[in-house]
């Protein structure tokens, strides 16, 4: 049996469930979630200092995915199931999509809630040459790989992803603003959202132009 989505309102309130492919027949606002791993990690720099980047966990869509095949997208992404509460979706799906669990996240050991934290939430709409239509309340959610676990490679879900790797911030941010068509259309309000801190520097204000919800 098909997974039932959960539809809402503009203000996330559950409005009724309904089958996934049905939702983007028709274009349903539907939850969802997206998720951001991040990691620290101290690099070696061409003149031999030593610095730490932030870098960001992304994939590359499956050439299969019912919609945005081939695409460049965040690390995870996925729907709650019904009766499903938005961190058991998450720590449900993130091992099924990446391979890791939210045990290899700071403070994961205590569960998703610790592990996970939501920066924000987006309403977008996106339609595909497939006739298949994204309506999403995007929840982002954020979580830190272990400082122990750094080296931890991911272990992507082939019928999911055909590629996942760790780069820069600043790198993945200055490529999407040159090349948006490269990467699926929640990644950038979506990334945004994600990347919302001081520790991020001040980000460019010609992306948030480029958003189309």
């Amino acid at each position: 049996m098909e997974d039932q989505i959960i539809l809402v309102d503009e203000q996330d309130r559950e409005t009724g469930r309904v089958g996934k492919l049905e939702a983007h027949e028709k274009g349903l606002l539907h939850r969802a979630f997206s998720i951001f791993i991040f990691r620290k990690i101290l690099v070696d720099e061409p003149d031999g200092t030593r610095t730490f980047h932030i870098q960001l966990l992304i994939q590359q869509r499956a050439e299969n995915k019912y919609h945005s095949g081939g695409l460049w997208a965040n690390s995870c992404c996925s729907h709650p199931r019904s009766g499903e509460a938005l961190l058991e979706a998450a720590a449900r799906r993130l091992p099924e999509e990446t391979g890791y669990t939210v045990s290899d996240l700071e403070d994961g050991e205590a569960g998703a809630a610790n592990a996970l934290e939501e920066k924000g939430a987006f309403v977008y709409t996106a339609e595909f040459d497939n006739g298949l239509t994204e309506h999403e309340f995007d929840h982002v959610l954020i979580g830190w790989l272990r400082k122990d676990l750094l080296d931890k490679e991911p272990q992507p879900n082939p019928e999911e992803a055909s590629r996942m790797e760790f780069v820069d911030v600043a790198d993945v941010m200055q490529d999407v603003l040159k090349n948006p068509g490269k990467y699926a259309a929640w990644f950038l309000p979506a990334l945004l959202i994600a990347t919302d801190g001081e520790e991020y520097g001040s980000l460019n204000s010609e992306a948030s132009k480029l958003i189309k919800y």
